[in-house]
């Protein structure tokens, strides 16, 4: 990934708020010279390993969990806001007349190793972690003990668990820092006042 200086995020406080905020991961694997995606909703714990732990199931009819087995090297992109800027919300354009649209947006890679847990235990656990936290807003949180114990071993069944030890972390934030803090500002309000809350923030924390 091209990262220009100014745009690089190095702060893992920051690399794990882009995951945690945007969990759903787009696996990249290769085989037989292949290049493939999955899209997949990880938990991201930080605190395991020398950068972090993503876990994660998916279908056992996927055959990416077959394609490529445990020590695979892989990479994951976690997409986080992002929206196009027009050079009228930037105040200069209105002076000079000198400046083009663009695209701002956060984006984590995360590089590891590959494990396949196909095992009933390690599913489960993942299972009960990832609706534990995406329930977490809801007024009766779903838990897996609201099926019967029959229904939710049969979906088990159906999937396999994975596992990726991150061994680094890239994080890319372009948000206008190049620019005048009032041109990254009015265009922060711009995107504000267009739905695009959580990316204006992060312009504005960026200065």
């Amino acid at each position: 990934m091209y990262i220009p200086a100014h745009f690089a995020e190095t702060r893992p406080e920051e690399l794990a708020r882009i995951i945690r905020a945007h969990p759903l991961g787009m696996l990249v694997t290769q085989a037989s010279g292949t290049l493939d995606a999955d899209h997949i909703p990880f938990e991201f714990d930080a605190d395991a390993g020398s950068h972090g732990v993503l876990s994660a199931h998916v279908a056992r009819a996927n055959p990416v969990w077959q394609r490529c087995p445990s020590g695979t090297p892989v990479m994951v992109v976690f997409r986080g806001a992002e929206a196009y800027i027009s050079p009228n919300w930037y105040p200069s354009k209105h002076e000079a007349h000198r400046l083009v649209p663009t695209w701002n947006y956060e984006v984590v890679h995360a590089h590891g190793t590959l494990t396949v847990h196909d095992d009933e235990r390690f599913v489960r656990r993942i299972v009960a972690r990832l609706t534990r936290r995406h329930e977490a807003d809801e007024p009766r949180p779903w838990k897996m003990g609201d099926s019967t114990p029959e229904f939710i071993d049969g979906m088990l069944r159906h999937i396999v668990g994975i596992e990726i030890a991150v061994t680094a972390l890239q994080g890319k934030v372009k948000l206008s820092q190049n620019r005048e803090a009032r041109d990254r500002l009015g265009a922060a309000e711009s995107l504000q006042a267009r739905g695009f809350g959580e990316l204006a923030q992060s312009m504005r924390r960026a200065g």
